[in-house]
């Protein structure tokens, strides 16, 4: 199953992935986000320099104006291709 990271303000995106049966964590720092195969971000964080650093292979999904289960719909959509 992936693993998918989801940022700690949005429980209720992690509650209904770890009822899916995603493997969920949360992403509290950029070591967190390694090693998913997909990132649940709300936004909110935007880099306002212009600077970015990858830090995962993985999809990122930004989570604003989404609902919790227009999310999960987007995870399943990109791990059942």
């Amino acid at each position: 199953m992936p693993r998918i990271g989801v940022e700690q303000s949005l429980t209720n995106v992690e509650e209904a992935l770890k009822s899916m049966g995603y493997d969920v964590v949360q992403i509290r720092s950029e070591e967190d986000a390694q090693n998913c195969d997909c990132c649940i971000v709300t936004g909110q964080d935007n880099n306002i320099m212009g600077i970015s650093n990858t830090v995962t292979e993985g999809s990122v999904i930004e989570a604003s104006g989404l609902s919790a289960e227009e999310i999960c719909q987007q995870v399943q959509h990109r791990f059942n291709q």
